[in-house]
Formats: C-alpha cells, structure tokens, sequence
C-alpha cells in the first residue's frame, strides 16, 4: 500500500523543465507530487496532452537539477540535554535546507538513548520539532543485550555501537557484551570504529611531551590508521563469524581499511558495508594549519593519500554512502586545549554542495553523488518508499541550480553553534528548493514550518 499523508499538508505540484538525475541517468522531464507522493514522471518536453489542473502549483524549474532528497544516516542533532550546541528544530532546518530530507540521529544525547523507553522519547520530540524525516539509532552499552533484542527494525534504522570513546562516552569496551551484540541484535550494527587502547597509549606519549597543549597536527598521529585498521579488522571477523548480523562501518578515514571492504556484490546483498563523510573527502593532514580544532573530527582527518583513496573506495563501490557525522560544538569548546577540546563540527547544510562542487573540478560523477547520498542509504537500511524517484514513492525531492555560485559566510549559516568549516568557501551550486513528504519547506531561503517530517518506517522483507 502506498504511504499515505494527513490531508492538511497536501499541496499538489507540476515540476517542468527540470534536469532529473535518477537511478544513474541524467534526462529532462517533468513529475507531479498530489498527496505527498510522486504520482507521476515524465520523460522529455512537457507533456502537450497536460493542463495543470486547477489549485495545482506549477513551477518551471528552468533547466535546473531535481533529484532526490539527501538521506543523511550519521548526525548529532544534541537533542537532547546538549541543546546549546543544537537541537532538532534547529539543525533539521540547516538539513533542509541543504538538501537534506531525512536523517538517522546518534544516541549519544543526555539521557543516552541505550533503552527503548529513551528512545521513543526521541521520536515523540522530533514529531514536534522536525522540518526533515527522521529516525533514531539505539545505543549500545556493555549491559543491555536485553533491551536490543527487543528492538523491531521496522521502526528503528540501527545499533550505534562506539568502540573508541568520543563525546557522550559510550564505549562497548567488554569483548564478550560485543560478541554478543553480534550474535543477537535484531538490528543492523552501525559502528565507531576506533580501537580505544591504541589511542590511549598514543595519547599518553603525546601528553608525556606536551600535556594538555598538543598541537592539533597530532590529532590524526594519536587516533592513527593503526587504530581505525585494527578496530574495523575486528568488527569485520565478528560479522563474518556471526551470520546473522549487518555491520556498517561508519566515518571509514584510512585508505587500509579499503582492503576490508568488497565491491563484488550488490548493496541489497552484502553484509559488511561503509560509509565515507564528506570532511574525509574534502579536506586532508594539511589543513589543521589553517583550520585547527575546526576539523578536529574523530576518526581523524588523515592524509591526502588517505583522501585520494577514500573517493576511489567510493567510485568502485567498496564505501557505500556519503554522509556527514553533523557534529555541533560551540567555538568557546573548540577553542579548548587538546585534550578538552571535543571534536566534531557542523557540515549538514553543506554536505550536498559540497559534494556538487567535487563533481565541478571533475572528481566524482554527479550520478554517483545521487547514488551515495539518497539511493544508497535507502536500499541499505531498506527504508520504506524513499530515496528515488518513482512512482508512488514519498516526494522527497531537491531543486538544485549547478551554476549559481555563493559563499559560506556567518550571515548565511544555519546551524545553532553559528559557525561551520567552509566559511569562506565558494560553491557553485545552490540549494533552491526543498520538498519533504510532497510539502515545499525551503523555497530559496524561504521556510514553511507548518508542517513537520516523519517517522521513517523500514522493510525488511522486500529487497529494494
């Protein structure tokens, strides 16, 4: 059956002279979004047979790209108790308007979303405050097993397991609470993938020469390629000894850990998958200089090599999805010492331009951008009726002019802590439009709040 939406929100809209990029094709047509669904594609010139039907808003989209929405499977709204950062009203109103129509937030807030009770209070609040679709991932702790076996994948898009600590410590630092996660989670294990001993002891000899003023060039030299490797090597063997589990390894950051992936079958079927973000294949090692904490991520930003083997992990089809780690802290947090200064940094209202501006200077495909943003996570976590353009699917859709170009400055950023990575930055491409569910919630910086995202649902008996 067709999802359906509450009839308050259905706007109907004719969308012609658009660029469509879909499914791994560029070609100029048309669609029609009526009740919060893509009823229908078109394929060349606009139809002539067509007369937009009466209160139907038509939109010329001048040449423009529409593809659709980003699906976002790793952020850190801070929603909630760490809402001085950000929070799910703020942060998803940067998400839309970049592009992004969907998200899978982190559970590592204040309460730590480890329990299913915690969990459904996530999604009541968002119900309230989302301007994107949504979905939460329980966290894992050493002790509760009991609580992840009761969890129904069809309403939960994974288990966010931490094996290097990182801001809201959660670390599953118990070998035999791991091995059970894999043997037992109904759910698909996303993973921090970081081994904590390797980055203690290198901490330690760094502290030993500086203390607490490191320099911020020694961040990818503490968490090390060693440290990803040895940690993504062991979750790896865990998936491969317990069958019945789906490990994605998140924020992959080192070009050794490509020869832990394969690319020999497709998405539906593997089992093992990864994910690259974007300030991995944006930035590199040479940039602390000029950039400092801002870029102070965990794991690290690494070489240029590393970078450079990163985009080609992602073109063969070892990495699976783009996605961001949208991580807010203050610039007051980020002004700290080494070893209080929290990593992470906001980039949701950015990840998609900056992706476009990737495929300007020639580096990835714009078909493959679409791909690793919007059907890959969809077909990966097996989210219901999104991510393409299709028939009878959620109108999650982004208007996107390629020539049109802006800078990052602080006047323009969305995001709560006011600050982001790029400032400076000129990109060619623009956000213009964005719908969620069929509603049109940005319109070239223009917001209609008055109606919120929803609750993503998955299937798990359908390969998509």
């Amino acid at each position: 059956m067709p999802e359906t939406f509450p009839v308050f929100i259905m706007e109907s809209y004719f969308i012609h002279n658009a660029l469509i990029v879909n499914e791994g094709k560029q070609f100029p047509g048309s669609l029609i979004i009526k009740d919060g669904l893509i009823e229908e594609i078109f394929s060349g010139p606009r139809p002539a047979s067509f007369i937009v039907p009466e209160g139907m808003i038509s939109i010329d989209a001048h040449g423009q790209l529409l593809m659709p929405g980003v699906i976002d499977d790793q952020v850190h709204f801070r929603d909630p108790g760490l809402t001085e950062k950000g929070d799910l009203y703020t942060e998803s109103r940067a998400a839309v308007a970049g592009g992004v129509t969907s998200f899978m937030d982190m559970p590592n807030t204040l309460p730590k979303a480890i329990s299913l009770e915690i969990l459904e209070e996530k999604y009541k609040l968002a119900a309230t405050k989302s301007l994107a679709n949504y979905s939460f991932f329980l966290g894992a702790s050493n002790d509760n097993l009991d609580e992840i076996k009761a969890a129904d994948p069809s309403g939960i898009c994974g288990l966010k397991v931490f094996t290097g600590a990182s801001t809201g410590n959660m670390l599953v630092s118990d070998p035999a609470a791991l091995e059970a996660i894999f043997k037992e989670s109904p759910l698909l294990i996303a993973v921090h993938s970081e081994d904590e001993a390797t980055i203690q002891s290198n901490l330690r000899s760094y502290r030993e020469r500086y203390g607490d003023d490191i320099p911020i060039e020694a961040h990818p030299l503490i968490r090390s390629e060693q440290a990803c490797y040895k940690s993504s090597e062991m979750l790896v063997n865990l998936a491969r000894k317990h069958s019945r589990s789906r490990l994605h390894i998140l924020h992959l950051s080192t070009a050794r850990e490509l020869e832990l992936l394969d690319n020999t079958l497709p998405l539906e079927s593997k089992r093992v998958t990864a994910e690259v973000c974007v300030h991995h294949l944006w930035f590199d090692d040479r940039d602390y200089k000029d950039l400092g904490a801002r870029i102070k991520w965990n794991p690290s930003i690494k070489t240029e090599q590393d970078k450079l083997a990163l985009m080609e992990g992602l073109i063969s089809g070892k990495i699976d999805i783009i996605a961001t780690d949208h991580a807010p802290h203050l610039l007051s947090e980020k002004s700290n010492p080494y070893t209080s200064c929290p990593s992470g940094g906001p980039l949701i209202q950015h990840s998609l331009v900056a992706m476009l501006g990737l495929c300007h200077l020639g580096k990835i495909a714009l078909e493959t951008v679409v791909d690793k943003m919007c059907h890959a996570p969809a077909v990966l976590y097996r989210i219901k009726k999104r991510g393409f353009i299709r028939k009878g699917y959620a109108a999650d859709l982004v208007m996107v002019d390629m020539d049109a170009p802006w800078t990052v400055e602080t006047e323009n950023i969305l995001y709560k802590c006011s600050w982001s990575p790029f400032e400076g930055v000129t990109f060619r491409s623009r956000v213009n439009m964005t719908w969620v569910n069929g509603h049109l919630v940005f319109d070239h910086g223009r917001f209609n709040e008055s109606v919120k995202g929803r609750r993503l649902s998955f299937d798990h008996s359908v390969t998509k």
